[in-house]
């Protein structure tokens, strides 16, 4: 598959009757919150396919011209305040939107590998004018779309991100946009320090990646895509929730623990070194404090991280992992979040030297496993007039141990995830992710 670049051009906010207002006229900067600062400071991508038909080029680049409208963050810049502080610049500056063509049907390359050739279907972030937000629009000769979007995950989370995205369909259809409208000014007002409560949660922390796994090497890392059907899920569930539980896991916390176990098997890892599961937690549905709204623009993620022996994680039974993970999952909540808040606008941050464990410079993060779920986020529900996507994938993300879950290419309550390895852990990883038999099995 052979992606032409044909077209790149800025692509400015356009307001209603043509003037530069806007519900947030007057703030000309945003600072980033503790979520946004903690979280990883690079440029995330996806690419979302459609079958035909779909609007003109002119009319999605103008649905996006009138979404930055509604969505300033995206048209400005990442920079600094007046109180000296990380923020992002309402300057209407632009967003960047690219014109490709592909060289072969759609179908003759679905369902498209996690490969560098999907590089070729998004744009790259980081250039020289500092854009927030590129899209980059593929046609095929099937009359099929690929839209890939690259975006800076300092300005928003997936839910956020997302929430974008759909709001761009709605104005490329020049539909009614109720329930995505961001709240003003990112809901900066919703994240603040409250009264001393006892005890301030510290920010987790990873260790040094690649220690335990004796490095990199220079090996090569293979993003693996393996899919888990409705029927084996279920099994996961069964088999990781006691009789005796009011309810079973989650299907995402036992295809976490799953994953988790079958990748620490793979990579072989001595019996005692501990590897740790980092698994993102959304603040919208912890806070309470008061809640956040559906409609937050920004970052409200932290993360839950169980850990074990790396011998324990795989010699116990499955329900051990889920059990590790739910009892993680559970200790973020409103408290957790509010105290982390407290914490980071405290000063002892400064104080102690603490950096972010969102390390964007990792690579390896052997002994350690990262589980980021697209599950619910509702990147199907994009629709630029011609009906939503049929399918949704990451960018090519060669970090080793960093899966991505979404749904699957069958659209039959199948999963996919997206698992980079070292070339030398494939077939091992493999063996044990579709058997929960050789995933209990011994090495």
């Amino acid at each position: 598959m052979k992606i032409t670049v044909h077209s790149s051009k800025a692509i400015k906010p356009a307001y209603e009757g043509g003037g530069a207002t806007s519900a947030t006229e007057g703030a000309a900067t945003i600072p980033l919150t503790v979520f946004d600062k903690v979280n990883y400071d690079l440029y995330i991508s996806g690419i979302n396919f459609f079958h035909p038909p779909s609007p003109p080029n002119a009319v999605l680049a103008a649905g996006l011209s009138r979404a930055l409208a509604e969505y300033r963050e995206w048209a400005g810049r990442l920079g600094i305040n007046a109180a000296g502080r990380r923020a992002i610049l309402l300057t209407d500056a632009s967003a960047r939107f690219i014109e490709a063509n592909a060289d072969v049907s759609l179908d003759a390359v679905m369902p498209i590998d996690p490969s560098p050739a999907v590089l070729g279907l998004h744009p790259s972030g980081g250039g020289a004018d500092g854009e927030l937000l590129l899209v980059q629009v593929n046609r095929f000769p099937c009359g099929s779309l690929a839209v890939g979007h690259t975006m800076h995950h300092a300005v928003a989370d997936g839910r956020a991100a997302c929430n974008f995205l759909l709001a761009w369909g709605q104005a490329t259809r020049r539909a009614a946009a109720a329930g995505f409208h961001p709240v003003p000014h990112r809901g900066v007002e919703f994240i603040k320090p409250q009264p001393p409560r006892g005890e301030k949660k510290k920010p987790g922390r990873r260790a040094a990646a690649g220690d335990a796994a004796g490095g990199d090497g220079g090996e090569e890392i293979v993003v693996k895509r393996v899919r888990f059907s409705r029927e084996f899920i279920a099994d996961l569930r069964s088999r990781a929730s006691p009789p005796a539980a009011a309810r079973p896991y989650s299907a995402f916390q036992c295809v976490a623990a799953h994953l988790w176990r079958c990748v620490t098997k793979a990579r072989r890892l001595d019996a005692n070194v501990v590897t740790t599961l980092s698994v993102a937690v959304d603040g919208r549905v912890r806070m309470r404090r008061p809640t956040l709204p559906e409609g937050y623009a920004g970052n409200a993620v932290l993360w839950a991280r169980p850990c074990a022996a790396a011998g324990e994680l795989v010699s116990r039974p499955l329900e051990f992992a889920v059990e590790l993970v739910s009892a993680a999952v559970a200790r973020v909540d409103d408290e957790y979040f509010r105290s982390f808040v407290d914490f980071v606008s405290s000063g002892a941050v400064e104080a102690e030297g603490l950096v972010p464990a969102a390390d964007e410079a990792e690579t390896v993060y052997s002994p350690d496993v990262e589980v980021d779920s697209l599950l619910h986020a509702p990147f199907y529900e994009m629709d630029f007039g011609g009906g939503p996507p049929f399918f949704f994938m990451p960018s090519y993300l060669p970090v080793e141990g960093s899966v991505f879950i979404v749904r699957s290419f069958a659209s039959d309550r199948s999963v996919d995830a997206y698992v980079p390895l070292f070339s030398r852990d494939v077939d091992a990883f493999c063996r044990c992710c579709y058997s929960l038999e050789m995933a209990d099995a011994r090495l």
